[in-house]
């Protein structure tokens, strides 16, 4: 019962100091996105995986429900799913909504990060 108590009232205390922030374009998109998905998701996943030149690289999916390890934040009602150890890599961690000439994407803005890969989809903490 414990576990179930903690799982319920964690997420309630993190949304007011969540370690990582999302802007109200990368919200917009996101949210853009899911309306399309069917099943409708339950909200998005955040992690760092590991991979790609520099050893880090970030992911998002949607997901149906949170696991046993999830931290739970909400952005405007958008439910994000962050794994324990993910969260270590994300601590302070921006992420952002950009279009431009060249192109769309995510944006991660990581305070953490020590160097990137060349191609900018990776990192090293």
């Amino acid at each position: 019962m414990a576990t179930a108590t903690s799982v319920t009232v964690a997420p309630e205390q993190e949304t007011k100091k969540a370690p990582l922030n999302l802007t109200p374009q990368a919200i917009a998109k996101v949210r853009e996105i899911m309306a399309t998905q069917d099943p409708l998701p339950a909200g998005l996943r955040i992690g760092v995986v590991g991979g790609g030149c520099s050893g880090f690289q970030y992911s998002m999916a949607f997901e149906t429900q949170s696991g046993m390890m999830d931290k739970v934040f909400s952005f405007d009602d958008l439910k994000v799913y962050v794994d324990a150890t993910s969260l270590m890599y994300l601590n302070g961690c921006t992420v952002d909504y950009v279009e431009s000439l060249e192109a769309a994407g995510f944006k991660f803005e990581n305070p953490q990060v020590k160097s990137t890969c060349g191609c900018g989809s990776s990192f090293n903490v």
